[in-house]
This record gives structure tokens, C-alpha cells and sequence, in this order.
């Protein structure tokens, strides 16, 4: 088991430390320039790479596109009534407790974990979570919902053409999928390297309350997901992959996002940086749990 533990774990550290290294040295990697690589080519062809060769169940993809759905309610709700209860800004504090890390960190463990099946029922996951984040995410963020930033997502077209493809069982071109997996190959490696870096540049600021909203953001998530997946009746690598994607840590995004429209920008800093600390020291029986 040890040794299942180091092959899931330890390589999404090593990266994540080979990042957090570079930033300390001083080294320029522009996190601005990483996410828009990541977000309007690496991650549009990881997500068609994988959705035009899947080997899943449709049905375990449709079940985990509801559950997907129905946590992110869940969290919203959890959110809620933490930042009433705490008295904290809805749009500083909530986006962080909705929109967990389900990129930087969970695509790597559920490919580590549960191979290239539960990298396709986390895609799923991760898209439901990226599109919420880039509305209704930014919508708190910024205090006005835009539907139309949608359109503007170049994720959303690979998913509706990859889609098209397994609908109408349409063969892709060899020199089409070469491509997609040769730039998709780029996306899991660089994200865990722009986590590193962006840790090794952000300072947490009131650490107490940044320690509860992380314990509230990993303990909510797991709980959640859990009572989710279990009533939709998911088992095995789709209720591992759910649960995995939902206890990740407060994802960078929230960071970007609080820091482009002033929302209190260092204390979302704090939780990031608090939130994966805390989820690298509890990962182990995490995944020991889903194993």
C-alpha cells in the first residue's frame, strides 16, 4: 500500500516543489501567461484527447455530470452559511469555499489514481467545475453574471465537438489525435508547476481564519461529496473520482480572480496557500479512502 500511496502521491509533489523551487530562485514564470496556455490550449486538448478515446460507461459519465452539479449546489450552500455565520464578504470569501482546485491538483491524482478511465469521470468533473468558476465564479467575484463569457471559453467547443464525435462515432483523424495528445501532454505537468510557482509567491494573511475556511473547504468538500455520490449511487473509481475532485484545496483561480476585481486578494492568497498545505499533510488517507 506504500507503495501505491508514493506512485499516486509523490510525482504531484516532486512537480509541485520543482515549481515552488523555481519561484524562489528568483526565476520569471508569468501566471497570467501559464493559465491562459493551460486554459485555451492545453486544457481544450487534454479534454478532446480524452473524451474522443474513452473507454467509460456513458451512463457512469451522466451520473457524474449530475453528482458534479449537485455538489457544486452543495457547496454553494456550505459557503453560505459559513460566511453569514463568520460575518465575511460573499464576494471575497465565497468563491473560495465553492471552486476547489480540480485542475492543478485533481487531474493528476485521479489519473494517478484510477488511470486514464478516472481521468475522463474527472474531466467531467473538472469541467462542470471550470465553467461554474468562469460564471457564476467570476459573477460573485466581480458582482455582475455574464452567460456569455461561455462563449469566449475555448474548453466549451472542445468539449461540444469531442462530443459530437463519440455521439455519431465519427473515427478523429491519427494526425488530429496526435496533436490534441501531444498539447493535452503538456497540460497536467505545467499545471502542477504554475502551483508551485504561485505558492512560492503568495503570503498568508490571518492565519487563523484561513486555517477554518481550509478545514471548512477540505472537510466540507469530502462530506459533501460523499453524501452526493452515495445517494446517486456511484461506487468504485466514480465515487473515488468525485471525491477526490471535491477535497482538493481552494483552487489558484479564486486568487486571480479576487486580485483582478479587489476583493481582498491576500486573504484568498492565504487560503490557497493554506488549504494545499493542509491537503498535501491529509492526501495520504485520502486516498487510501478511495483506493
Amino acid at each position: 500500500m506504500l507503495a501505491t500511496l508514493s506512485a499516486i502521491i509523490l510525482p504531484i509533489l516532486i512537480v509541485c516543489a520543482l515549481g515552488f523551487a523555481w519561484g524562489r530562485m528568483g526565476h520569471s514564470l508569468e501566471p497570467r501567461l501559464v493559465t491562459a496556455l493551460v486554459t485555451t490550449i492545453g486544457t481544450p486538448s487534454l479534454v478532446a484527447d480524452t473524451l474522443t478515446s474513452l473507454t467509460v460507461d456513458s451512463s457512469v459519465l451522466g451520473r457524474t455530470l449530475l453528482v458534479a452539479v449537485a455538489v457544486f449546489a452543495g457547496f454553494a450552500l456550505l459557503g453560505l452559511i459559513v460566511c453569514k455565520t463568520m460575518k465575511l464578504p460573499l464576494h471575497s470569501y465565497l468563491p473560495s469555499l465553492i471552486f476547489p482546485n480540480t485542475g492543478n491538483m485533481g487531474l493528476p491524482l485521479v489519473l494517478f489514481a484510477f488511470g486514464n478511465s478516472g481521468l475522463a469521470l474527472g474531466i467531467v468533473f473538472f469541467v462542470v467545475s471550470i465553467t461554474l468558476q468562469f460564471t457564476v465564479g467570476i459573477g460573485i467575484a466581480s458582482g455582475s453574471a455574464d452567460p456569455r463569457r461561455l462563449l469566449k471559453m475555448p474548453l466549451i467547443y472542445a468539449v461540444v465537438l469531442s462530443l459530437l464525435f463519440v455521439a455519431t462515432g465519427w473515427p478523429v483523424p491519427r494526425w488530429l489525435s496526435n496533436t490534441l495528445h501531444l498539447l493535452g501532454g503538456l497540460t497536467i505537468p505545467l499545471m502542477l508547476i504554475a502551483l508551485g510557482v504561485s505558492l512560492s509567491q503568495l503570503r498568508v494573511r490571518s492565519l487563523g481564519r484561513a486555517t477554518i475556511l481550509s478545514v471548512v473547504r477540505l472537510a466540507g468538500g469530502f462530506l459533501v461529496s460523499y453524501a452526493v455520490a452515495r445517494a446517486f449511487d456511484l461506487e468504485g473509481a466514480a465515487l473515488g473520482v468525485v471525491v477526490l475532485q471535491s477535497t482538493m484545496p481552494v483552487a489558484v483561480f479564486n486568487y486571480l480572480f479576487a486580485e483582478l476585481y479587489r476583493r481582498e486578494p491576500e486573504e484568498v492568497a492565504g487560503l490557497v496557500v493554506v488549504s494545499t498545505v493542509l491537503s498535501f499533510a491529509t492526501l495520504p488517507l485520502l486516498i487510501l479512502f478511495v483506493l
